[in-house]
Parts: structure tokens; C-alpha cells; sequence
């Protein structure tokens, strides 16, 4: 374990978190909405903090192995998620407490889109921008943008790369060096991002309004500017961009590469994941539009449009709103919640177990199926045309199981803080598929739950942000051992 070096990768990092809150200090000063003193102490208490990391240790010099990876990266998101929280207690009148801020920063960097603020219409624009940009910065992860930037990293940087990209897929890159492959990354997610501002803008919102949701649309975070989310425009206009941009940040980027690259929008139609993912999301979306239809909950296009934009919203594990879905009759709100459980692709920002693991979860399933039926057939696990190597198939298997026992243990220490069993089922299926939204008494904001009860969600949030695993390996004594 190369501690100095971690250490100084640390200090790296945080300086270059710092630069984030040079923004929200601009529109501040811009706006004059009188908080940008908060911004500017909590950037002088980060950069200090990272160079104090970073100057005593900035000869350390050593390639980093995969078990310097997985240190960093949940060292880096806990620092990360309790530094960017500092605006949000320095905020004079409209400060949270230690709890509520450390909350609402998670929420914002791990996309979960879950917030415990009532009012959001009346915050200072520096505090509603810097949420909405949150989630930009944690939608494809700071540490692939510092891999990028940062040559320092030097080869090692694979290792921070494959804790950072989600799915069971990790080790295939874009590009033959990992820093032009974590650059194709961001090039491509700041231009779905500049593209959906400009659409959001042509459609009717000004810029304010444009830039904030198209980081969050594109990041599939959630937060909004306004209590009333994607609502508060009342437009089928800038619903429909939405759900488009959705969709489209909830497939692999490295599709957007390959097709980017090919320029064939056929690439989309034979990857088996996109193909799965446009499947479910149309079969959800027509049950939500007639479960709708025939409980008489909307009529003719409204419910057209509020089934599909709430379908596509939950199952992307976007979590945007234009109406209360939570009220809807019989199961549908639970059926979007466990529609979540999919989330997006493998390499997308999306949350959830991934598509490309129900994928293998099912055709396994069917293969064991068939082994009854002909027992000493050797039947391979295909996506496509690809056979999936046994190991990666156990492995899915492996994250599965960690993922439901996560789940429960969760649900029961949110139980027992005294939440009731909706509001808690609810609540930790959320944060751990970095959904957002919830059920019972959190189906409005998360803002009434037990302390206690937050800091579970917010270990739910960094387990799901980071795929359990990165964060579990951590309290292994094998991993710590020489």
C-alpha cells in the first residue's frame, strides 16, 4: 500500500474540487444573492486542506496497483461528498445542518437526486446552480476527469479508472491509453451536455434554467431548480427533450463512441444491452400510460405524458417528476421502484444493478433451465454473439446476492430508527439505485427522517455510486495485508 502516494493523489484531487466552486462564487456575484462569502470560505478550506495533503507528499512517486484504486476512489467520495457539503452548512440563513448538508452534497455527487430542502424556488441562484452541478461533476466521476488531466497519474491510472466505471465490464477501454480513453469520456458527456442545454433553451427555458437541468438531465441525477421539478415548466416540449436525453445518457458511452466513431446510429440497434434497455423502457412506459388510462387517473394526452416521462424518469434512476406518481393507484409506484432495480446500461451514468447484469441474470437462469432438460449439454451464456466467460457470470451472480443482503440490512436500520416500513423500503431502494424519489413520508423530500436514518442512506448512496464492491473490498483483512 503506497500511503504517500495515495495521499498525495488525495491532495491532488481536492485542489482540483476546489476550482468547482469558482462558479457558484461567479453567479453569486452575478445574481447578488449575498452568499458567495460561503463558496469562497469553503474553497479556501478545501484547496488548504489538499495542499496540505499534497506538498508533503509530492515526490512520492509509484505506479498505483488496483488496491490503491479502490482506496482512493472511497476515500476520495467520502472526502469529496463531506467537503461539498461546506457551502451548504456556510450558507448563513439558508445553512442545513452537519447532517442535512453532508446528506444533500452525497445526493448531488453520487447522482442519487434525494434531498432533504423544502423551497427550493427561493434559495439563492448560487446554491440552486451549485446542486445541479453536483451532480454534472459526480455524473461520470471526478476521478475519471482527474485521470484525464492529471498526467501524474501516469499508467496507474487504470486503477482508478476501473473502481470509477460501472458495471461487470471493466477492464475494456476505448482507447489504447486510459488517459485518451477517460478523455473520449468527457468529451462525449460535455457534448450530450451542451446539447441538451441548447435544446432545453430553444425549448423555453432561459439559461439559468437551461444549464442547471441539462447537467442533472445528462448527469441522470434529478435535482431541479424548483420544487416542482421538470413540472414546474408545465411543457410537453421540454418533457419529451427530457425523456430523449434520458434515455440517451442511460446508454454506455461506450456505444456513443463506437457510434460516434463508425457514424452508424445502427450501433444503437445491435448492442443487445441498448436494445434490452429501449424494450423495458417502452413496456414499462405502456403499462404506466393505460394502468393510468383505465384507473381514470388521466385522460388522452395527459396520461400519455405524464406514463411516459415518470416511466422513463424511475427506470433510468433520473428521478425527475411531473406529477406525485406516488399517489397513483394500485402497484404502479412500486412497480416503477422496482423497475429502478434495472437502472442503465454498464458505462452509463445511470444507477441501478445495470442492464447488462439482468441480462446475465436471466440467460443464466434459462441455462440452468435447459440443464435440467438436457444435463450433460454444455451450453454457453451469450449477450449477442459474445460467450461470457464463467467468471464474469459468477461474478454478476456474486454482486447480486452482496446487493440484496445490502439491501436488507439497510432497510432494517432504517426500520429501526422508528421509519415506517413503506417510507423505509422505499427510501433505501432509492439511494442504493441512485434513484431519488420516494414513497410514504419521504414521497415529498427526505427532510423529516431520523438523522441516523440519513447517514444509512448516505452509506446506501456511496455503495450504489460505487457498486458495493469498491467500498466492501475495503473491510477485507486480505486487503490490507502485505
Amino acid at each position: 500500500m503506497s500511503l504517500r502516494v495515495i495521499l498525495r493523489i488525495l491532495g491532488l484531487l481536492l485542489m482540483l474540487f476546489s476550482l468547482t466552486l469558482v462558479p457558484p462564487i461567479l453567479i453569486s456575484l452575478l445574481f447578488n444573492d449575498g452568499v458567495w462569502d460561503a463558496f469562497a470560505i469553503a474553497m479556501a478550506i478545501t484547496v488548504a486542506t489538499g495542499a496540505l495533503l499534497y506538498l508533503p507528499n509530492r515526490y512520492a512517486r509509484k505506479e498505483l496497483r488496483t488496491r490503491d484504486g479502490f482506496l482512493i476512489a472511497a476515500l476520495f467520495w467520502t472526502v469529496l461528498g463531506t467537503f461539498g457539503s461546506l457551502p451548504l452548512m456556510l450558507d448563513g440563513p439558508y445553512a442545513l445542518s452537519v447532517t442535512d448538508a453532508v446528506f444533500e452534497s452525497f445526493s448531488g455527487l453520487t447522482t442519487t437526486g434525494a434531498t432533504v430542502i423544502t423551497g427550493i424556488d427561493f434559495l439563492p441562484e448560487a446554491v440552486r446552480y451549485y446542486r445541479q452541478q453536483l451532480q454534472w461533476l459526480g455524473g461520470m466521476g471526478i476521478v475519471v476527469l482527474a485521470v484525464a488531466i492529471l498526467p501524474t497519474l501516469g499508467v496507474g491510472g487504470m486503477a482508478l479508472y476501473r473502481t470509477e466505471i460501472p458495471g461487470p465490464l471493466k477492464d475494456s477501454k476505448l482507447t489504447p491509453r486510459i488517459t485518451e480513453t477517460a478523455k473520449a469520456l468527457w468529451y462525449i458527456y460535455a457534448s450530450l451536455t451542451l446539447t441538451c442545454i441548447i435544446a432545453y433553451w430553444a425549448a423555453g427555458m432561459d439559461w439559468f434554467d437551461a444549464i442547471g437541468h441539462g447537467f442533472s438531465t445528462v448527469a441522470i441525477g434529478g435535482f431541479s431548480s424548483y420544487d416542482a421539478s421538470i413540472g414546474h415548466f408545465n411543457s410537453a416540449t421540454i418533457e419529451m427533450i427530457c425523456v430523449l436525453f434520458m434515455i440517451v445518457s442511460a446508454m454506455s458511452y461506450s456505444l456513443h463512441f463506437a457510434a460516434w466513431r463508425e457514424k452508424r446510429l445502427s450501433q444503437y440497434l445491435r448492442d443487445p444491452e441498448a436494445r434490452f434497455l429501449l424494450l423495458f423502457l417502452l413496456s414499462l412506459s405502456v403499462i404506466a400510460v393505460i394502468t393510468l388510462w383505465l384507473t381514470d387517473t388521466y385522460a388522452g394526452s395527459e396520461g400519455l405524458r405524464n406514463g411516459l416521462f415518470q416511466a422513463v424518469s424511475i427506470a433510468t434512476t433520473a428521478g425527475f417528476g411531473v406529477a406525485e406518481f406516488s399517489a397513483w393507484p394500485g402497484a404502479l409506484p412500486f412497480l416503477l421502484f422496482v423497475a429502478a432495480f434495472v437502472g442503465g446500461c454498464s458505462g452509463s451514468t445511470g444507477g441501478g444493478m445495470k442492464v447488462i447484469r439482468i441480462i446475465l441474470i436471466l440467460k443464466q437462469g434459462m441455462r440452468e433451465v435447459m440443464r435440467l432438460i438436457h444435463p450433460n449439454a454444455v451450453i454457453a451464456v451469450k449477450v449477442g454473439k459474445v460467450s461470457v466467460p464463467d467468471s464474469i457470470a459468477q461474478a454478476v451472480w456474486g454482486f447480486f446476492s452482496v446487493y440484496v443482503m445490502l439491501f436488507f440490512l439497510m432497510l432494517i436500520g432504517v426500520m429501526a430508527t422508528g421509519v415506517d416500513q413503506v417510507t423505509a423500503w422505499s427510501t433505501v431502494a432509492s439511494t442504493l439505485n441512485n434513484l431519488g424519489p420516494a414513497l410514504g413520508e419521504a414521497a415529498s423530500h427526505y427532510g423529516e427522517l431520523p438523522d441516523l436514518a440519513k447517514w444509512i442512506l448516505v452509506l446506501a448512496m456511496i455503495l450504489g455510486r460505487l457498486e458495493i464492491f469498491t467500498v466492501l473490498v475495503l473491510f477485507t483483512p486480505a486487503f490490507w495485508r502485505r
